[in-house]
């Protein structure tokens, strides 16, 4: 959309300047400054498109200034540049199904809760303090994702992986390489099977409530899906 807008707004000034009548600028007319001007003008807007093209949609994102990370749209915003590296789409593009998925899990898991309990019960705070903090802990996986993404170099990877490898490197070398870019790859799906396990608890969480016979507070703290959750909390904020 941006691209779009920068070509409208291109085309815009070419037709306001080149139209016959507007500000009498004319290509091939009698006036050799005319005329200069008219090329320059079209040369200048040729440039800012192919500038426009590459910054917005060819530009590595380790390349641009990075905005901090505070709602689900930064993290999606920035997970969205991966989608132009054609080793990274698939992954960036299950973490941003997976930011679309909590939304959702966290939507259903409110309005499930606010049937089954009043907001100031304090039932419903324990089930919402752990839904918040189990987001919290995805947006954490989401942001050690972007980390390593950010450090992939799509052209190294290509020059010590792909059939033709420079014969300056030795054998060895290649291999300690290889095993790098597979520790590389499996880290980001341990991040992203991590944000998945996630996912499941939040869904086996909901079942649960359906299920749930007593609201009283003994009855939530031994729902295995919460129990289960609050191990795992704890042992996130203890590795921090």
């Amino acid at each position: 959309m941006k691209l779009l807008g920068v070509i409208a707004g291109v085309v815009i000034l070419n037709i306001a300047v080149l139209s016959p009548g507007l500000l009498a600028v004319e290509i091939g007319g009698d006036s050799a400054l005319q005329t200069a001007a008219g090329v320059t003008l079209l040369f200048i807007s040729l440039l800012i498109v192919l500038y426009a093209s590459y910054t917005l949609l060819l530009k590595p994102p380790s390349a641009r200034t990075a905005r901090p990370l505070a709602t689900p749209d930064d993290y999606a915003a920035r997970l969205e540049q991966y989608q132009k590296v054609k080793l990274l789409k698939s992954d960036s593009a299950l973490a941003l199904d997976q930011l679309e998925r909590m939304e959702k899990k966290k939507a259903v898991l409110s309005r499930v809760l606010g049937q089954r309990f009043d907001p100031e019960e304090l039932s419903y705070r324990k089930f919402s303090n752990v839904i918040t903090e189990v987001e919290k802990l995805l947006f954490l996986n989401i942001r050690g994702l972007l980390n390593k993404l950010s450090l992939f170099d799509s052209e190294e990877f290509s020059l010590f992986t792909g059939s033709r490898k420079p014969s300056q490197f030795s054998e060895k070398l290649i291999q300690k390489k290889t095993a790098h870019y597979n520790d590389f790859f499996a880290s980001v799906k341990g991040y992203l099977g991590a944000n998945e396990e996630i996912l499941l608890k939040l869904d086996q969480l909901l079942l649960e409530i359906s299920e749930l016979d007593s609201t009283n507070v003994q009855s939530i703290e031994d729902i295995p899906c919460m129990q289960e959750l609050n191990a795992l909390i704890a042992q996130t904020k203890l590795y921090q």
